[in-house]
Order: structure tokens, then C-alpha cells, then sequence
């Protein structure tokens, strides 16, 4: 698929994500992996995998790296299950900061990362799918958060000036970007000196069937977009960030294929 193309159905899949959860909040979302595995695609999930496809959306935030007390301070409608991690966990945002939120969706992680910034803070959500940016400012006016904006654009080229923000965050995002190494040139370029980036992601261990990579319900569902880990750490490292650490690690299979995949939780610095 063409580049186009690519986010064309990534922002569909997205949109009807929300129109869903409109619907039904108070039903579990399928999460990143639904569309694997209502193709078929994921005919059962190993145990690792539970947190990244299987458990309902409460537990499955849990199994993530949510406390319930997180998860008890976000606005309702902010959980829409489709991260594979905690970013805001990776570090200690501290107060007066500003945080970059790349895909924010509903605004979970953006809600997280405002509370421990603080009132003096600031936090900034982008996510390329218009109907993401409606539900994400909904639920920070109905919650009085005035310290967290949402703005609509592509996570390959960030609507914020050079050496703007003290954080990046990203949860299970960048690995449906056509552009990887794009996503991070410009994380790079947006951040000051000595900011950090905190990502959860899926990245592949071995290369998947041609049946899946081929599968546009794949690349929707954070599974076909995802390249080798290698791959993964060269694009972080040749954008220029040092002190690249995997911080935890979890593999799991998808379908017939073993332990092909896993969901990772990194961290990089730029340097001073």
C-alpha cells in the first residue's frame, strides 16, 4: 500500500474505534489487536499476549501498567484500550513540564501526564483522525483539564516548534506510521536539549507471513506496520537520541506464528 493508503485505513479503523465507544463505554474495547482477530488473523493469544489483545479494558489497562489509581482519575470515555503500555510509568514527569503525547487518541496518556506535570504544566496531544481530536477535547472540557490541548496532525510532521517540549510520550503508536524514522526525526527536533521520549510499541522478532503482512486489517490492528526490532532501535538512534534502552520486553505470537512480535517500552534522551 502506498503512504496514502497506509493512513487512509489507519484513520477509518481509528474513527470507528470512537464511534464505537460512543456507543458503548461501558463495553471493553477490543483494543489494538480486534481486527486480527475478528479475521481470524490471531486465532488465540499466548499469555503474553493478553495484555496486548485478550483482556477486558480495565484488566487489560492493569496487565499494561495502569494502577487503579490512574485509571480512576482519567475522565470516562479517555480508555478506549488500545495502547500495548504505560509510557507515562517509563519516567517521573515532573511539575511545570512539557509533555508530548504522539497519537493521543482519547487522551488517556494526556490526562495521566497532566496530573503529574501539574496546573503549571502543559501537555499536548496529537493524533491524525479527526474524530480522536473531538473525543479527546470533549473529555478534557467536561473534566475541567486546563492545562492539556489536542491538536490534529501527522505524527511525521508535528504542528510544534523546534526544541518546544521536556517530554515525548507514545503508546502503541509509531509502529503504524508508514515513516518510522521520520516519527523520530521529528520527536527529535521537537524536544529541548536533554528531553527524553518514552515509547510503548510493537516491533517484530521474525518476519510474519506474506498472508499478514499484506493484510490491511493487520496494519489497522499494530501488527503488519511494525518492523523488525533492530529496525526499530537503527531509526531511533540514526535521529540522533542517545542512552537507547528497552526497558521491558514481551513477546507473543499472532495466529500459527510463535513469539513473532512483542510489546517493548523504550526509552531515549537527546542529548544536551
Amino acid at each position: 500500500m502506498r503512504n496514502d493508503e497506509i493512513r487512509k485505513a489507519v484513520r477509518e479503523r481509528y474513527a470507528a474505534v470512537v464511534s464505537q465507544g460512543k456507543a458503548t463505554d461501558s463495553a471493553a474495547m477490543a483494543g489494538c489487536c480486534s481486527p486480527e482477530q475478528s479475521s481470524g488473523l490471531a486465532a488465540s493469544c499466548s499469555p503474553q499476549a493478553d495484555a496486548a489483545c485478550c483482556s477486558p479494558q480495565n484488566t487489560r489497562s492493569k496487565e499494561l501498567g495502569y494502577s487503579d489509581e490512574q485509571l480512576g482519575v482519567i475522565p470516562e470515555g479517555a480508555n478506549l484500550g488500545l495502547g500495548c503500555g504505560n509510557p507515562t510509568a517509563l519516567t517521573s514527569l515532573t511539575k511545570g513540564e512539557t509533555v508530548l503525547d504522539l497519537g493521543a487518541g482519547a487522551g488517556i496518556d494526556c490526562f495521566l501526564a497532566a496530573e503529574a506535570v501539574g496546573e503549571t504544566g502543559t501537555v499536548i496531544g496529537v493524533d491524525m483522525t479527526p474524530e480522536m481530536i473531538e473525543r479527546a477535547r470533549e473529555n478534557a472540557a467536561k473534566s475541567g483539564y486546563s492545562n492539556v490541548e489536542f491538536r490534529l496532525g501527522e505524527i511525521e510532521n508535528l504542528p510544534l516548534a523546534d526544541n518546544s517540549v521536556d517530554a515525548i510520550i507514545s503508546n502503541c503508536v509509531i509502529n503504524l506510521s508508514p515513516d518510522k524514522k521520520q516519527v523520530f526525526e521529528e520527536a527529535f527536533r521537537t524536544l529541548k536539549p536533554g528531553g527524553r521520549v518514552m515509547v510503548s510499541d510493537i516491533v517484530l522478532l521474525k518476519e510474519l507471513f506474506e498472508s499478514i503482512m499484506n493484510s490491511v486489517e493487520a496494519y489497522t490492528g499494530c501488527v503488519a506496520g511494525a518492523t523488525m526490532k533492530e529496525e526499530y532501535l537503527a531509526a531511533v538512534k540514526s535521529a540522533g537520541f542517545q542512552e537507547v534502552e528497552i526497558v521491558s520486553e514481551s513477546p507473543f505470537g499472532i495466529g500459527e506464528q510463535d513469539a513473532s512480535l512483542a510489546s517493548l517500552n523504550l526509552r531515549a534522551v537527546k542529548p544536551n
